[in-house]
């Protein structure tokens, strides 16, 4: 297995990771339904504060995540967010997840991040596994606010 970050020429492969994002979120709807053309996935695979990494076993997308890099204001630093992470059912109690949250980690590093935080839903207790061995739980909560046009 390798991981490595996607770049402007990898839009097969943030398709395919699509693919398995939309199998293992059971939510073909937001995956797989209109996606974007190529050129604006080319350009964001471009940006720098996009990191997307896949697991690829024999040339096949197994696993992948997408993350963030979040300046920050308060001091002279950025964060970087993992927003998806997921990893084909067939493969999945094999290293992969932890191998992906690795190389973010490497990436964080590299790029002087303070740190790298994620989230999980209340009952995905495989998720919570991994992420508690990993590092600090912190319980919060999450809203998602809705654009308003102005008036």
């Amino acid at each position: 297995m390798i991981v490595r970050r996607l770049g402007t020429a990898d839009v097969a492969a943030m398709r395919a990771l699509n693919g398995v994002y939309a199998a293992a979120f059971d939510d073909p709807v937001t995956y797989r339904t209109d996606q974007p053309d190529d050129g604006w996935l080319s350009r964001q695979l471009a940006r720098n504060s996009v990191i997307l990494l896949v697991a690829e076993l024999n040339g096949k997308v197994v696993g992948g995540l997408t993350a963030y890099d979040l300046p920050k204001l308060e001091a002279a630093r950025s964060e970087i967010y993992v927003y998806d992470l997921a990893v084909d059912a067939a493969y999945r109690r094999r290293g992969v997840a932890t191998a992906l949250i690795a190389e973010v980690q490497h990436i964080a590093a590299e790029t002087g991040a303070w740190a790298v935080f994620v989230q999980a839903d209340y009952g995905d207790d495989p998720a919570i596994a991994l992420y508690t061995g990993l590092g600090v739980r912190e319980d919060v909560l999450h809203f998602d606010l809705p654009p308003l046009a102005r008036d």
